[in-house]
Formats: structure tokens, sequence, C-alpha cells
């Protein structure tokens, strides 16, 4: 859905490039493609943010409400709208790419667009992938010291604002290191971090291979290769499983921290399309450390939370503004047992 003639055209000539796809509507506004989605909801929408009568954002938030699918934000300038793109986000849109435009010939393409296209049909359309566990080895040594607990989130569909009131809801004395795995393209990282740092008033920075968990500040996975906790407790890249749709995965870092993270864990699974993280979660549960899945009515869309609470992966399932205090309370605890202790030894 575009307003501009010229960039609906540009559009049209990309999608139809591939024989397998068909454009079931254009709407010229958002108001529009509320109605039209209503009515025909498509597999994938195309959607634009500045529209008159009703922006991408707003529209957004409603297709999601009343008739949810998978939501492509296609725009102008994605770079001079970072933050736009990320509200549409928190409201259920997966993923955003530049509007195609026309070369020297009059041709339209754009390898970008049909690459996330491709990859959002695998999230809604092909069988369940599958990932081979980081295991290594089967009883991990965990060697390494760590003086401070490790909060590790996992998000999707949805996860922007969810992360943004979760982080503005943990107290900014809190004595962890916070890592978050957002489904999120390379290119978007660095502005989802700052705009999370905006909207929460913390300091969010992008990891970089060889980094270490910090507890000073929240970090955040920057890259289209999986995250990684070594065992020598720093952060790493893999870009295998190079088929894993899910990139980057949250499977694969909360399996890594199961097994070598040797201080207190929490792991948290947010909002989003699909079933990544779930396992992850069981194995962070099953390695000892607490575990939390966010609740059905406040998830944008209730897909790897459920799959978790399927597999009985979350100690918890709690609404949005209760996984805060939660996450307080567990990482809080050790410590209120040690101010005890020391009281009855004095």
């Amino acid at each position: 859905m575009n307003d501009s003639p010229m960039a609906i055209e540009a559009l049209r000539r990309v999608i139809t490039q591939v024989p397998d796809y068909q454009i079931a509507w254009i709407a010229q506004d958002g108001e529009q493609a509320v109605r039209s989605c209503a009515n025909d909801t498509p597999d994938i929408l195309l959607m634009d943010l500045m529209m008159p009568r009703m922006d991408g954002v707003e529209a957004t938030r409603r297709i999601m409400q009343n008739s949810p699918c998978a939501i492509l934000v296609v725009t102008a300038t994605v770079g001079g709208h970072s933050s736009k793109v990320f509200e549409a986000m928190g409201w259920g849109a997966l993923d955003a790419v530049n509007t195609p435009v026309f070369d020297g010939s009059g041709e339209s393409h754009s390898p970008e667009l049909l690459a996330k296209i491709a990859v959002l049909r695998k999230l809604i359309g092909k069988p369940r992938e599958k990932i081979r566990s980081l295991r290594q080895p089967e009883t991990p040594s965990r060697t390494a010291e760590a003086g401070f607990p490790l909060v590790a989130i996992g998000a999707s569909t949805g996860g922007p604002s969810a992360l943004a009131r979760l982080l503005s809801d943990l107290p900014p004395t809190l004595r962890a290191a916070i890592v978050i795995v957002q489904h999120v393209d390379k290119v978007f990282a660095p502005g989802l971090a700052s705009w999370l740092g905006r909207e929460s008033s913390r300091e969010v920075r992008v990891i970089g291979s060889g980094d270490a968990p910090n507890e000073s500040v929240v970090q955040m996975a920057s890259t289209n290769d999986h995250l990684l906790l070594t065992p020598d407790l720093t952060f790493t890249y893999s870009h295998e499983p190079a088929n894993y749709s899910y990139r980057p995965s949250v499977d694969i870092f909360f399996q890594t921290v199961a097994t070598w993270w040797p201080a207190t864990a929490v792991g948290v699974l947010l909002t989003g399309m699909g079933a990544d993280g779930a396992k992850g979660l069981l194995a962070m549960r099953r390695a000892g450390w607490h575990t939390i899945a966010q609740d059905q009515a406040t998830s944008v869309v209730y897909g790897m939370p459920k799959a978790a609470a399927k597999l009985n992966a979350a100690a918890e399932i709690l609404p949005i503004d209760q996984i805060a205090p939660a996450i307080t309370r567990i990482i809080e605890r050790p410590l209120v047992h040690k101010q005890n202790s020391k009281r009855r030894n004095v």
C-alpha cells in the first residue's frame, strides 16, 4: 500500500518478477488498507509509513489488532524514518526496506525487497526449522567466573515496544547484565539501540564480536549472524546454521547462555511470530535458571511465548508490566539472602 503512483508501479514491477507472487489489492492510504485487509487478508502486506488520512504506524496497529498478517514496511527513506519504523515494528511489522526506484532504463529492481519477502514466506508458511544444539560438551565445566547475574531477552514481532516497556520498568540500580536478541536486520540494529535508549532512558549498545557482558549498559545483538556466548564469557557471532530463517536466533543465544554462564541468569521470551527461543528457554530452565514468557493478552503476536508455554519452558507466564518486577525479584533475591546471613553472623 502506497499513495505514490510511481512507488506503486516500482513495487508492482519488482513483485511481478516472481511468477508465484500475486498482488491481491493496492490501497492508496492507511484507512483503505485497514478496510481492504479486513475484507481480503493477504499473506504479506507491503506498508508505507508516510500516507494521507492514516499513516503506516496507525494502520499497522489496527491491522494487527483486527486482521493480522505479515507486514513489511516499505518506505522511501528507512533511515530517515527510523523512529516510525520501530513504532510500526512495535505494533507488529516484521521488517523494513527502502522502496525500490526506477533505474536509467526505466526498470525497477530490488533484490533486498525480494530477499525479505522470501524470508517472511518461510516464517509464515514453511515447516518448522530444526536447529542443532550448540551444547559442547554434554556437561559443560563452567570454569570462567562472572561477578553479576545475566538477563537474556529474546523478542520478535512487536518486540521494540515490549522491550522499551520492560527496560523502562527495570530499576536503574539493578546489578545485572542485560542482553537482547531482537529479530531485526543489521541495518536497523544501531537505530533500534538508540531508539530503545531514548524510550527507556537507559544506555543501549550494540554488541561487537569479542565484547563481554556488561552490567553497566544494555547490550543488543547487531548482525544478521547468530549471537553466541563463548566459554570465556565473551560474545561472538556465527553464520551457522546458515539456513535458519530467524536471524539472529534467540534459541542459539539462549542455548549458549545455558551452557556457559556460571552465575545467576534469567531468560525472558517476549512477543513474536514463530517458535524461536522456546527450545533455548527450555535449555535455560533445565540448566537451573529462572525463565519467563510474556502472556497472550499483552503479546502483539503470541507465537514464540506460546511455543515456550507448550514446552513448559517458562517457569512464569506474565503480562509485560509484571516481567520487570519478576526479574528484579529473582536477581535481588540472592543479595537479600547474603545480607540476612551477614546480619545473623554479627
